[in-house]
Order: structure tokens, then C-alpha cells, then sequence
């Protein structure tokens, strides 16, 4: 078990440094077809991008949380935005099972933050890497990464010490 726990942590640090650190940029849709840029950025100075997936029990189990927080913070310049990692078959198209499955959890955990639809321009980008979910990464207001990238889920409380510790370094 000790040799399994560490390869998964090499293969996650290999996964986090082969990350990208360049500006976050994207034009896809959100769940309701509503374009959406990383000009979504623009107005908050921190936004939290929580992928995710379908088949993940830990991502599903942490966005009741992720939805309280949003609706907490949302005064406090700061937003979630939640992307659903296996929505999209291969080829780049929409899967229809997994994009009901994903609206059928997103309305079970009260997740209402905005989803996008991945595009094969974001894992080409910014989601070139990822190999486990939960993944966070959280952006200033010009899309530049702050700081690591989060594996695993976490609990409201650690999520609103880190948010709350990168809002006060973005003052």
C-alpha cells in the first residue's frame, strides 16, 4: 500500500509540474449555452476552477461545499467555476449521457456556479496534464495561476483557509 501511495503522489507531481503556468485562456459555453472567456476573470479578484468528473465520488461529495462557499463569498471577489473533465468524447464532442449526468449532480449538490464545457482547445491548454480529480487551480483577475494546484477534495473549512488566505494576498 506504501508503494501504491507513493507512486500516486509521483504521478501527481509529474501531473502538477507538466501543468501549465501561462495565462489561462478559453472561449467555450457554460451549461445554459452562454459563451463564456477567461474574461469571466475579470471582475473578481480570485476565481477557483474545480474540475471534475462524473464518475469521481470525492468530486461529487466536496460540491455541496463548493456551493455553500460560492454563495458565501459571493461579495467577497471571489467565484467558483466548476469544469466537468469527461463531458466530452473522443473527438472533441459533447457526450450526452455524461453532460445529463453531470446536470443531474450539479442539481443534487446545489452546485450552482458556473459549469463549462471543456474544448479541446482547454486540453491542449490549461487542462493538458490533469490525470486525477478533483483538480483546482485557482486564477487572478487576469487568469495568471495563484499559486499550486490542488489535488483531491477537501472539506468547506480548508477550502474557505485557502481561498481566504489568497483573497488576502490578492488585496
Amino acid at each position: 500500500m506504501k508503494k501504491f501511495a507513493g507512486l500516486l503522489l509521483s504521478l501527481l507531481i509529474v501531473s502538477a509540474a507538466s501543468l501549465s503556468a501561462e495565462k489561462i485562456k478559453f472561449d467555450t459555453k457554460d451549461f445554459n449555452g452562454k459563451q463564456v472567456t477567461e474574461s469571466v476573470f475579470a471582475d473578481k479578484k480570485v476565481t477557483m476552477i474545480n474540475v471534475w468528473g462524473t464518475f469521481c465520488g470525492p468530486c461529487i461529495r466536496e460540491m455541496p461545499y463548493l456551493a455553500k462557499i460560492s454563495k458565501e463569498y459571493k461579495d467577497k471577489s471571489f467565484q467558483i467555476i466548476g469544469i466537468p473533465i469527461d463531458i466530452i468524447g473522443r473527438g472533441g464532442k459533447l457526450s450526452s449521457k455524461e453532460k445529463k449526468d453531470a446536470d443531474r449532480i450539479l442539481s443534487a449538490t446545489k452546485a450552482d456556479y458556473v459549469n463549462l464545457i471543456p474544448t479541446m482547445d482547454m486540453f491542449s491548454s490549461f487542462l493538458n496534464g490533469i490525470q486525477a480529480v478533483p483538480a483546482t487551480i485557482f486564477v487572478d483577475n487576469q487568469g495568471n495561476q495563484l499559486g499550486q494546484i490542488y489535488f483531491g477534495a477537501r472539506s468547506q473549512k480548508e477550502w474557505q483557509k485557502i481561498i481566504d488566505s489568497l483573497l488576502e494576498e490578492a488585496k
